[in-house]
């Protein structure tokens, strides 16, 4: 359910350059180029506020870890439980790659 007062040709085109950012590295170029390093902090937080709000941490573990404000927190709860599941699909996927990865690992050493 995406939000359609954020969809615009402007955000399309935002959004389709970042789904041609082929690694880490091109990623860190262009968002070090289109975000002010407080932007690209704060989003840094945010992604991973909501993923220790999934895992079940409190907001004191929360703040502890992360230095994210009681409202921060809160809000990131909000778009867990009520927004366009964006958190849950790159959480996700990140969970699942790092399974994949692990399970590399393991076949690797196995072999040796």
């Amino acid at each position: 359910m995406i939000n359609e007062k954020l969809r615009n040709e402007l955000s399309d085109q935002l959004m389709a350059a970042v789904l041609h950012l082929r690694d880490t590295e091109e990623s860190y170029a262009f968002f070090e180029d289109i975000c002010t390093v407080a932007e690209l902090k704060a989003m840094a937080q945010r992604l991973e506020v909501a993923s220790m709000l999934r895992q079940g941490n409190t907001y004191d573990a929360i703040v502890e870890r992360t230095g994210a404000s009681t409202a921060t927190i809160s809000r990131v709860k909000r778009c867990l439980n009520y927004g366009a599941d964006g958190y849950e699909l790159v959480l996700e996927r990140m969970r699942s790659q790092e399974e994949r990865e692990k399970g590399r690992e393991v076949t690797e050493n196995a072999g040796e």
